[in-house]
């Protein structure tokens, strides 16, 4: 505020009675200066004021309609400064300032008001209505403020289609007063909601009835919002009961509840957690990202509010009406582009439909290591599971322990190998096959086919201490990746004892990985050479890994044709018959804990140009449950 030093006021007694309040000697100038302090300061006990009328007003009341007029914009007081100096003419002075309201996002509300001075025999007082604050204000008014959401940036795929987009929800709801019987009501919504378990995850009801009890006659009670497809299918045996009510709105949404679920996340209302954790950056009722690429990216995708400065007036009859005084309009936010190709990730999704425990089939593209699905299930998953998992990848991890037993010229494809049905290793029980099976003296190939962990392990010993880790890195395992997003790459057993270095072989002991680790390790394998997944293209990650050797052809080619005998022939003929070019592939069983019992299901691959690895926790076995979803997979990308 232009200020003039410091000054004395007088203080007088108002002759129209017992007013308190201060006269501006000196000038007008003095007494608006005072006025501005006090109106920043909310004390204007120093300042004399009176009505256009002349009628004396106590500064408690100014000081009380300023806060009433300023509403919600009064907890900041605007900044003040004289535009134009008072002006005087036969006992009247008028003066132009300029009023500068700071809004939320440092965005600045800046007008001019004029402000009157009337002099009097002890000075000057400030001639007070509320359009000092405003030229459109009266009494009764109220300065107010509306956000205005900005359109939320898109996630698109890789072909810079969008994935992420407004669609149809019908909230569906309970009104109180309409119900007739909720113990029915109950059992008639629970019936219908289970034909669409497959669509919602499944739908508690158990609370309901408490909730409709403790609102209000009329209050909308929150059941479940539905896309507007999946509403679809149910209402015929929802719509018509007594109780339910439905609102229609929008929502940004993939294509199915499931799409990628783990991967992108969701977008919801905003929480009292998220406004706790950042405070002023909220409102009530706005919508942001949680989990995945949209909480990540939050900031970009949501974009910068607008905002709206109105006068709030009440009519005659009590509604409220708004005059917009000034706008700032939104920014919309900026897309995130990924790499993930939606046919793909559609087949990945339906694959995995009817799993019970945690699942995951990730997808890359052999050529270039483009991510183009990331599914998890059940129901979409509650995390991404396909690249945060660090589990160990039991006999898929042969892959490499055979890549560097080649490397290393220990083994070839023909090479005789016996498959015993245990075998013994220093420091830990026997190692043993699946069901105890033994093959006899056979080629490695075979070994390999049939998922011989014995033999596997009889050929620790002639590898060096850390030769499977450095293999590992050649393909990706335990380097550091940058995806733009959380990912595991891995952590291959180094050193060791004899019993870890032989569990090490056939992917047991400390050896952990990611389903998206593994595809990428086969992706190298199909490729001859590793490169780290992508699944953002933009914003680009800052430092991705980079590529990998080009690994030795001699060793790459007969890796080829074991994980090619894996499914003509081996632990994953299910897949035989798959149509279009040939499958590749390593199923895997990976015991967890101490119970042998418990155990994952895996399985990795590739056809053509498209590499994947399938991961069901507590699955059971590779060849009964991994396989299967491969099969299911690959048939649908190949309808």
């Amino acid at each position: 505020m232009k200020r003039r030093g410091s000054y004395l006021l007088a203080c007088l007694v108002l002759a129209a009675g017992t007013l308190a309040g201060c006269s501006g000697g000196g000038g007008p100038g003095k007494t608006l200066d005072a006025f501005l302090t006090g109106w920043r300061a909310g004390n204007l006990d120093q300042v004399g004021f009176v009505t256009p009328d002349g009628d004396g007003v106590p500064a408690s009341e100014v000081v009380d309609q300023i806060k009433s007029l300023s509403g919600e914009l009064g907890k900041n007081p605007p900044k003040l400064t004289v535009s134009r100096e008072p002006e005087e003419s036969e006992g009247l002075a008028t003066a132009e300032v300029t009023v500068d309201w700071t809004l939320a996002g440092d965005v600045h509300w800046t007008y001019p008001t004029t402000v009157r001075l009337s002099k009097v025999e002890e000075g000057w007082r400030v001639v007070w209505e509320p359009a000092v604050v405003h030229k459109d204000l009266t009494a009764g008014d109220v300065l107010a403020v509306r956000r205005l959401p900005a359109p939320r940036g898109s996630i698109l795929d890789g072909a810079g289609e969008p994935i992420v987009v407004p669609r149809t929800v019908i909230q569906v709801g309970v009104e109180k007063q309409r119900v007739k019987n909720m113990t029915q009501l109950v059992k008639d919504l629970d019936a219908a909601f289970k034909k669409i378990r497959n669509d919602t995850g499944g739908i508690d009801l158990s609370d309901l009835p408490a909730r409709v009890q403790a609102a209000s006659p009329t209050a909308f009670v929150h059941v479940v919002d539905l896309r507007e497809e999946v509403y679809l299918k149910i209402k015929p045996d929802i719509q018509p009961l007594d109780g339910t009510v439905f609102i229609t709105t929008k929502r940004n949404l993939a294509p199915t509840r499931s799409f990628a679920r783990g991967l992108l996340g969701t977008v919801d209302d905003v929480t009292k957690e998220d406004m706790d954790n950042n405070p002023g950056k909220f409102v009530v009722g706005d919508q942001i990202g949680h989990g995945g690429l949209q909480g990540k990216y939050d900031d970009r995708l949501r974009g910068v509010p607008g905002q709206s400065v109105v006068i709030e007036r009440k009519a005659p009859d009590g509604t409220v009406n708004d005059t917009e005084l000034f706008r700032s309009e939104p920014k919309p936010g900026a897309p995130v582009k990924t790499t993930l190709d939606q046919r793909v990730q559609r087949a990945a999704d339906a694959a995995l439909v009817g799993q019970k425990n945690r699942s995951s089939l990730v997808a890359i593209r052999v050529s270039d290591g483009a991510v183009l699905a990331a599914a998890n299930g059940p129901n979409g998953g509650a995390g991404n599971l396909a690249f945060t998992a660090a589990v160990p990848p039991g006999s898929t991890f042969k892959v490499v322990t055979a890549l560097s037993l080649l490397d290393a010229g220990k083994v070839g494809l023909d090479t005789m190998v016996k498959c015993p049905r245990t075998f013994p290793v220093p420091g830990r029980p026997p190692v043993k096959n699946s069901d105890f099976f033994e093959l006899g003296n056979v080629p490695f190939r075979t070994d390999f086919a049939k998922s011989c962990n014995t033999a596997f392990a009889s050929l620790a010993p002639q590898l060096g201490p850390n030769d499977l880790a450095d293999t590992g890195r050649t393909v990706g395992l335990g380097q550091q990746w940058d995806l733009g997003i959380d990912a595991f790459s891995g952590k291959v057993s180094s050193g060791g004892s004899d019993a870890e270095r032989a569990a090490a072989a056939f992917g047991q002991g400390t050896t952990q990985v990611s389903p998206l680790a593994m595809a990428g390790v086969t992706a190298a394998v199909a490729r001859g050479q590793w490169k780290q997944p992508t699944v953002l293209l933009d914003p680009a990650p800052a430092k991705p890994a980079p590529d990998g050797p080009r690994l030795k052809a001699e060793s790459v080619d007969q890796l080829r044709t074991m994980m090619r005998e894996v499914v003509t022939k081996g632990s994953g003929t299910a897949l035989r018959d798959v149509p279009g070019e040939p499958v590749y592939g390593k199923t895997g069983t990976a015991e967890f804990d101490n119970n042998p019992a418990h155990t994952h299901a895996w399985f990795t691959g590739y056809q053509g140009d498209i590499a994947f690895a399938v991961f069901v926790e507590n699955g059971g076995g590779g060849s009964a449950v991994a396989v299967p979803i491969a099969e299911k997979f690959l048939r649908l990308l190949g309808a």
